[in-house]
């Protein structure tokens, strides 16, 4: 519940701030160096395979802590083997630049199947209450835009196979770079059916 109020609280006092990056990027640059990110995320950030991330339109915050995450491996909670080797020679201005570069590039919409999208919504706009389980938009924001300032992702468009596999790494203890144990907390209260659901809800948000 602390946990829960906590993100509500920051929530509240970032409904009226101005989501203009923070991150000192060059999108040129950037750009540049994307060459190795598009086997994986597409050119543009719109990853054609679904268990890896779109990351065009994603918060410039969030990717540059990501990365940074990744590089610094098990210590940070988000351990990874191919991005660890991804990242291992970027230097802490080559990972603001692809941040800011893939921030900019537009997400391509996604889809919810009919038959997910009552499951899916209820969770997402209600969460809960018996369950203990908050709305998700009081951290990802009713279109599933995020709250970058707050280190909050974009949801909206995300791969629902990827979505899937990062609740469920959530819920296991496999990943466990979120703040404040937020995303641990409430995934491991959610149940395969639901985190199909909010994945698949997400994907068509927009």
């Amino acid at each position: 519940m602390k946990k829960s109020a906590i993100a509500f609280a920051m929530m509240v006092g970032l409904t009226s701030t101005s989501y203009a990056t923070t991150i000192a990027g060059d999108a040129e640059a950037g750009k540049a160096k994307s060459a190795t990110c598009a086997a994986c995320h597409s050119a543009d950030g719109n990853s054609m395979i679904t268990t890896y991330p779109k990351i065009a339109g994603q918060s410039a915050e969030y990717l540059y802590k990501q990365l940074k995450d990744f590089k610094a491996g098990s210590t940070s909670g988000r351990n990874n083997a191919v991005m660890a080797g991804m990242v291992a020679a970027l230097s802490d201005q080559d990972m603001k630049d692809l941040a800011v570069y893939f921030s900019q590039q537009e997400t391509k919409a996604g889809s919810t199947p009919e038959e997910l999208v009552a499951k899916g919504q209820m969770l997402y706009r209600a969460g809960d209450a018996e369950k203990g389980l908050t709305a998700c938009t009081a951290c990802h924001g009713p279109q599933g835009d995020g709250m970058p300032l707050a280190g909050f992702p974009k949801l909206s468009g995300q791969h629902a196979d990827y979505t899937a596999l990062q609740l469920k790494a959530f819920r296991d203890g496999q990943r466990a770079n979120d703040l404040n144990g937020i995303m641990r907390d409430i995934a491991a209260k959610l149940s395969d059916k639901e985190i199909e659901a909010l994945s698949h809800y997400v994907s068509g948000l927009h």
